[in-house]
């Protein structure tokens, strides 16, 4: 296995808390993808599905599969990250801040959908599934050009993401699946 998944198990945690965290990462990643294309398509004035009920449904659907797999990934991200046990508390996330591209307000492009959702919700959902798709995607270039995070950085970023997306991002997926 390459990738983000092989970089997962390079650190030295138990084979099986590293595949729990590695399937729960990669369910979080497919659903934040989904989530985030949608979005994206509406954007760019496609209006797929077809009606604007179908468009609500989508995005809730979407939204609920966010946010069990997001519910998913508490107890194996946080038994990687005692296992993990960085050697000092100097580690710095290795991935970037949000870039301008993610940072949307999606007031406009909800309504052009006709679908009915609180913007700023949709706007901190989207920000924080973009910012975990690109997290992996950047650990993914990582293993791939052989320039991998030291142990107390990976899991200084693991943490933010943890923090991130569970303290936030959960809540509003779960009101955009409601």
């Amino acid at each position: 296995m390459s990738g983000w998944q092989g970089l997962m198990r390079s650190y030295g945690v138990s084979d099986a808390t590293a595949a729990r965290l590695i399937r729960s990462l990669a369910a979080s990643e497919v659903a934040g993808l989904a989530f985030c294309r949608l979005l994206e398509r509406w954007a760019r004035g496609e209006p797929e599905p077809c009606t604007p009920e179908r468009r609500q449904a989508a995005l809730r659907r979407a939204a609920e599969r966010a946010e069990t797999a997001l519910a998913g990934l508490d107890q194996p991200l946080g038994r990687y990250l005692l296992e993990l046990e960085p050697q000092g508390a100097e580690g710095r996330s290795w991935y970037g801040e949000p870039g301008p591209g993610e940072v949307v307000t999606w007031d406009a492009v909800l309504e052009r959908a006709g679908v009915k959702a609180a913007p700023h919700r949709v706007a901190h959902a989207y920000l924080e599934l973009a910012v975990l798709v690109r997290a992996l995607q950047g650990l993914a270039d990582s293993a791939r050009i052989e320039s991998v995070p030291d142990r107390d950085s990976l899991w200084a970023g693991l943490f933010d993401l943890r923090e991130n997306l569970l303290d936030g991002a959960l809540d509003d997926l779960r009101a955009l699946a409601a």
